[in-house]
């Protein structure tokens, strides 16, 4: 059975930075690229936990991690699996280059 993709706020805000920020609307080379980023977030639907657990992980509130892109464009999608409602929220799109959050990721 499939996971609820969502997203926060902060998420969909980085998402929407990230579209901006590569100029997506005037390359097709960047709105594929976009567009894949996309789907890699919605592939999150069907076996989240595959993902390894991001350096933001704390005890009590597990983050997950999927990176994606190809270097030196790395992006890591952060994320939190809920078993019982069977939901994925996604909480953050960071650059991969960037440290670890620190506080709330």
């Amino acid at each position: 059975m499939a996971y609820r993709v969502e997203l926060t706020d902060r998420a969909a805000r980085d998402l929407r930075l990230l579209f901006l920020h590569i100029h997506a609307e005037e390359s097709d080379a960047a709105a594929r690229w976009f567009n894949g980023m996309e789907q890699a977030i919605e592939t999150l639907s069907e076996f989240p936990r595959r993902c390894p657990v991001a350096p933001e992980s704390r005890r009590g509130q597990v983050i997950r991690q999927l990176l994606c892109g190809n270097k030196p464009h790395i992006y890591r999608i952060l994320f939190r699996v809920t078993a019982k409602d069977r939901a994925v929220l996604v909480i953050h799109i960071r650059h991969g280059a960037r440290l670890p959050a620190t506080g709330r990721a």
